[in-house]
C-alpha cells in the first residue's frame, strides 16, 4: 500500500464525485485512523469545503444542485463519442422495457411440520421480466424471492437452511470510472457494463452463504453469525422461539464482506410471519388478499448489439481511485417486485393488506398509490397498521407516501372499493428512482366485491414501549460522513474534556438542547475491535445514532440492532459543521469537533418511529434516540448500517447480551458495565 498523500494533494486530485454515498472498495481511504483513545492532534491542514459535486456525490438529487451540472460540464471527465453511442443504447434498451406486462409472483405459504423446516438453497433461472431471456440465480426454494414462512406465537421453529448451490457465481460484477453526460440517464441509471471487464474476484467467489433472520428475538448461535456461513453439502441449523408479537420478519443472506453481492445472486428475500391471538381477533384481510411486496433494484448486462443477456449486472461506478477506490453504493435502473421487474396485480374492489418491505441494497423508496390522473390514494383508504416488529396501536392514516429505507417494513391496509375499473400505480415518489417511478400496477376489478372488513379502530393493545429509565445505560453510535474518506461506524464513551487545542483524533464533543456540554472518545471504529457493548439481559437501554454528515440531501443510515426490537423516543437536529477532518502528524488523517456541535432544533417521529421498530433511519446531521428492552435470549449479535456496501466495509459492529449474575462476575480490564 503506497503511502497515503497529504490530504490537500488528495483533495486536488480528486475530480469531481456524484452518486448517492461512496463505499471503499479494496484499502479504505486513510488506513490507520483508528486511534482509540483519541491521540492525535490536529496539523494546520484541513479538509476544504465541499464542492456542489461531492454534495451531489453523498445522494442529493441533481436537480436540486445547478451548480454540480455546471462544474461536471467544465471539470468532469467526459464520455468518448463511442461510449457515449453505447451508453445511449443502453438507455433506450431500459426504455423499450415495457412496464407492467407480468403478473405480481405471490410466494408460497410454508410451515414447519412437528416444529422443523427444511429451506434450501438451489440454482435456478427464472424470467424478470416476460421480454428478457432467463436469468441464472441462487435462491431459496427454487424462486427469486423465497417462500413466505408462517410461525405461530410461542412455537418453537427449527429450520434447516441446506446449501444446494451449485454453478458458476451469477453475478456478472464490473468497476466502471463516472463519466457525465447531461444528455444521458446517469451511469447507475442505466443498464449494461460500459466496456468494463467482468471481476475475476466476485467471479471466483464460492457459494458460501448464510442466513439472517431479521426482525427475530433468538439466541446469538441462530441469528446467522455474518462469519458463519456454510458451503454446499452443509446445512446451517437454527431455532426460532417465535416468543415475540405478531409480526413481519423477512430472511435474507448475511455473509461476511460478501453480503451486497450474495444479495444480489438472489438470495435477497423472503418473508417470515409471526401469527398471534391479538392479530387473529382483529380479522385483518387474509388468504389471496394478504400479499407480501419485496421491493428492490437491480441492473442487467447487454451484449455488444444492447440487447439484455438476462445476467444480473453488480455495476460499482468508481468516483475516486486516487490513492484509493471509492466506489458508489449500489443503485439499479430496474425495481422488482417479488422479483418480477414492474409487474401488475388484479385485485378486487375491496380491502386488502401488503405486507412490504424494502430489500434494497442501498436504494430508499416513499411508496405512493396514484390513479390514471396521477392523483393521490386518499388516506381513508390507505392506512399504515404496522411496521418492522409488529402491529401499531392504531391505524395511521398514510398522508404523503410511506418512506422505507433499506430493511424496514411497513403493514399496509389499501381499500380498492371505490376504484372499480380502475388502475392504478404504486410508485417511489423520491427523486432519481431508476429508470422509472412505477413499481407495479393494481388492476381493480369492475364487479362490486362482497367485502365486510371494516377497519379496526384500535390494533395492539399489547404494545408497551420502552421507557429506559434517567439511569438506564446509554449507548452513543456515531456515522461519520463520506467525504472525505468513508463512512465510518464509531462507538463512542464518555469522557472529561481534553486539555490543549482541537480537533483531537476520535473526540467528539456534544452541546445538547440545555447548553451542557458531554464530551465522547471513539472507542471502537471496525468490525475486529473488541467488543464495547455489554448489555445485560433483560435490561432497558437507551441507544443514540448520530449522523455527522453535513449535506442534507444525502441518502440516510438505516440502523439496525439484532435481537430486539426497539421504540424510537425523539429525533434532534445539530448543527454538525464544526466535525472536521485532518492531518495527522504521523501521516495519514484523523476526524474530529473543533468546538461542540450544536444542538439546532427537534424534528418529529413519525407513528411508524414510535413503533415496534428493528430499523431507523438515520438522516444526515440528526441525533436519534431509541429505547430497547433485551429480553429475548443472550449472546454475540450485531448492529449497523443496512446499506448492504456500508455494512461489508465495516460499518457494522458486534455486541454481546449476557446474564446479569454473570455479567457481574466478569473481568472487566478497567471497564465497568453499565446495568
Amino acid at each position: 500500500m503506497r503511502t497515503p498523500p497529504k490530504l490537500s494533494d488528495l483533495v486536488a486530485r480528486r475530480g469531481f464525485l456524484i452518486g448517492a454515498g461512496v463505499a471503499g472498495a479494496g484499502a479504505a481511504l486513510g488506513t490507520g485512523l483508528a486511534l482509540p483513545g483519541g491521540s492525535g492532534r490536529a496539523m494546520a491542514a484541513t479538509a476544504p469545503p465541499r464542492s456542489a459535486l461531492m454534495t451531489a456525490a453523498l445522494g442529493t438529487p441533481l436537480d436540486d444542485l445547478p451548480d454540480a451540472v455546471r462544474e461536471a460540464r467544465e471539470a468532469g471527465p467526459r464520455l468518448t463519442r463511442d461510449a457515449a453511442e453505447k451508453a445511449a443504447r443502453a438507455a433506450k434498451a431500459a426504455k423499450a422495457l415495457v412496464p407492467f406486462l407480468d403478473p405480481l409472483p405471490v410466494p408460497r405459504v410454508i410451515s414447519g411440520r412437528k416444529g422443523e423446516l427444511t429451506v434450501t438453497m438451489r440454482s435456478a433461472r427464472v424470467r424478470l421480466h416476460r421480454s428478457l431471456p432467463h436469468t441464472r440465480l441462487w435462491t431459496y426454494e427454487g424462486t427469486h424471492v423465497g417462500p413466505t414462512i408462517e410461525a405461530k406465537r410461542g412455537s418453537r421453529l427449527r429450520i434447516a437452511w441446506e446449501n444446494d448451490l451449485t454453478g458458476a457465481y451469477p453475478l456478472q460484477a464490473v468497476r466502471v470510472p463516472f463519466a457525465y453526460d447531461p444528455e444521458l440517464p446517469l451511469m447507475w441509471d442505466r443498464p449494461g457494463r460500459e466496456g468494463a471487464a467482468v471481476r475475476a474476484d466476485v467471479a471466483a467467489l464460492p457459494p458460501w452463504a448464510v442466513v439472517h433472520l431479521h426482525g427475530a428475538v433468538t439466541g446469538g448461535g441462530n441469528d446467522g453469525w455474518a462469519e458463519n456461513a456454510v458451503l454446499p453439502g452443509a446445512a446451517q441449523l437454527a431455532e426460532y422461539p417465535n416468543e415475540q408479537p405478531a409480526a413481519g420478519l423477512w430472511y435474507h443472506d448475511h455473509a461476511m464482506h460478501i453480503t451486497h453481492l450474495n444479495v444480489m445472486t438472489g438470495l435477497g428475500a423472503g418473508a417470515y410471519l409471526i401469527r398471534d391471538e391479538e392479530e387473529r381477533r382483529l380479522r385483518l384481510p387474509s388468504g389471496d388478499r394478504e400479499i407480501p411486496l419485496l421491493f428492490f433494484d437491480r441492473n442487467l448486462d447487454l451484449d455488444e448489439d444492447g440487447a439484455f443477456t438476462g445476467d444480473l449486472l453488480y455495476k460499482g461506478i468508481v468516483v475516486a481511485d486516487d490513492p484509493y477506490e471509492l466506489v458508489r453504493p449500489f443503485t439499479g435502473p430496474f425495481n422488482l417486485v417479488n422479483g418480477v421487474i414492474w409487474p401488475h396485480l388484479e385485485v378486487e374492489a375491496g380491502w386488502y393488506r401488503f405486507r412490504a418491505l424494502n430489500a434494497s441494497n442501498n436504494r430508499p423508496y416513499l411508496l405512493k398509490i396514484l390513479d390514471e390522473e396521477g392523483e393521490e390514494l386518499p388516506p381513508r383508504a390507505f392506512r399504515l397498521i404496522g411496521t418492522d416488529s409488529g402491529l401499531l396501536p392504531k391505524p395511521d392514516p398514510v398522508t404523503d407516501g410511506v418512506p422505507l429505507t433499506p430493511g424496514e417494513r411497513a403493514d399496509l391496509l389499501v381499500d380498492f372499493s371505490a376504484l372499480r375499473g380502475r388502475r392504478l400505480r404504486l410508485v417511489n415518489a423520491l427523486p432519481e428512482p431508476g429508470a422509472r417511478p412505477d413499481l407495479m400496477e393494481f388492476r381493480v376489478a369492475s364487479r362490486a366485491g362482497h367485502d365486510m372488513f371494516v377497519p379496526p379502530k384500535r390494533l395492539a393493545t399489547s404494545f408497551t414501549p420502552a421507557e429506559p429509565s434517567a439511569a438506564a445505560p446509554e449507548r452513543l453510535v456515531i456515522v461519520t460522513p463520506v467525504y472525505p474518506k468513508d463512512p465510518e461506524l464509531w462507538e463512542m464513551e464518555e469522557t472529561e474534556a481534553p486539555e490543549g487545542k482541537l480537533p483531537i483524533d476520535g473526540i467528539v464533543q456534544i452541546e445538547d438542547e440545555r447548553g451542557t456540554v458531554r464530551t465522547f472518545r471513539r472507542v471502537s471504529a471496525t468490525f475486529e475491535d473488541p467488543v464495547r457493548f455489554t448489555v445485560a439481559a433483560g435490561a432497558t437501554e437507551r441507544w443514540r445514532f448520530l449522523s455527522l454528515e453535513k449535506s442534507e440531501g444525502a441518502y440516510p443510515h438505516p440502523m439496525h440492532l439484532h435481537a430486539v426490537a426497539f421504540q424510537g423516543l425523539s429525533r434532534e437536529v445539530y448543527d454538525v459543521s464544526s466535525f472536521t477532518f485532518f492531518e495527522l502528524p504521523g501521516g495519514g488523517y484523523g476526524a474530529g469537533t473543533t468546538t461542540p456541535i450544536r444542538w439546532r432544533k427537534n424534528a418529529p417521529l413519525t407513528a411508524a418511529e414510535q413503533g415496534p421498530k428493528d430499523v431507523i433511519s438515520l438522516a444526515p446531521a440528526q441525533l436519534i434516540t431509541v429505547g430497547a428492552t433485551f429480553d429475548g435470549p443472550p449472546g454475540r449479535f450485531m448492529h449497523h448500517c443496512h446499506v448492504y456496501e456500508h455494512e461489508d466495509m465495516m460499518m457494522m459492529r458486534p455486541f454481546v447480551v449476557q446474564p446479569k449474575a454473570v455479567l457481574a462476575l466478569a473481568p472487566h480490564h478497567g471497564h465497568r458495565p453499565q446495568d
